[in-house]
């Protein structure tokens, strides 16, 4: 569903955050998804069982007295960075410093589970609206309703739909 025509309005909201017209968050939602989508194929791929450093460095015949000497560290340091990695208590500066006395480029990155960012928010707007339906919906008795589950469902929708557009900041409480 493509609500590119609708708009919000322009100006700051109470958090500082400039509200978009939906054109623009389209533009944005479609800049991050192709920058993640680069990721999709490292997805399938599996982390040696301890570590990249370690595996890549081994495929070198580099010693850890080697690389240390490069990285300006003791061999013992090397172990512990490795070992590090391994448990997946690493940091991203380390990974960098790693990759660069190997000669090798760090890149991360991020796989979202939904196809696009556009379908994670429509997917938590969804459950969200439905939460916020069906709690207010309980305990009222729909009697002169011949369909009441085609109601909840249509003001589940409706509660969607508005989500999506206005991108509260209770979306991902």
């Amino acid at each position: 569903m493509h609500y590119s025509n609708i708009s919000l309005k322009i100006g700051i909201d109470n958090y500082g955050y400039t509200l978009m017209r939906a054109s623009q968050k389209r533009l944005l939602y479609e800049q991050i998804d192709r920058k993640m989508e680069r990721f999709r194929r490292a997805e399938s791929v599996e982390v040696p069982s301890r570590g990249w450093i370690r595996a890549i460095r081994s495929s070198l015949r580099m010693s850890m007295r080697q690389l240390g000497k490069k990285l300006g560290i003791r061999a013992q340091s090397v172990y512990d960075i490795e070992k590090a990695e391994a448990s997946g208590s690493i940091s991203i500066r380390s990974l960098r410093e790693m990759a660069k006395a190997m000669d090798l480029k760090f890149v991360y990155g991020f796989v979202p589970k939904e196809p696009s960012i556009e379908k994670m928010i429509e997917k938590r707007a969804h459950e969200l609206a439905k939460e916020i339906v069906l709690k207010s919906t309980q305990g009222v008795k729909l009697e002169d309703d011949e369909n009441p589950q085609e109601r909840i469902d249509k003001a589940i929708e409706d509660k969607a739909y508005e989500i999506k557009r206005e991108l509260p900041r209770y979306l991902w409480d």
